[in-house]
């Protein structure tokens, strides 16, 4: 979809409403994580590319191994996105 494409359906009402629900269901999911999850898990792979334009990191590792107290779980390729939780209040298109 292109960006024009993009800012014209994110200000419909329905692309207005799914942003709202969107940022309803990170919040819960944040919140159920912090106060739920106790278990650690620890990876271990091989960087194959990282970036960060636009303040959100991307890592993709090959050969990635998940490994918790008793379990070992092992993929071919892992993709992760991360950006800054401070900002989880505004919504930004391009």
């Amino acid at each position: 979809m292109s960006s024009t494409a993009c800012r014209l359906y994110r200000n419909t009402t329905l692309g207005n409403r799914l942003q709202e629900i969107l940022l309803q269901f990170d919040k819960a999911i944040n919140s159920a994580l912090a106060q739920r999850v106790r278990n650690r898990v620890n990876f271990r792979g091989s960087l194959n590319m990282y970036r960060f334009p636009d303040n959100v990191w991307t890592f993709v590792l090959n050969n990635v191994e998940f490994r918790e107290v008793t379990e070992l779980t092992k993929v071919d390729k892992v993709k992760t996105v991360a950006c800054n939780s401070k900002n989880t209040g505004s919504i930004t298109t391009e």
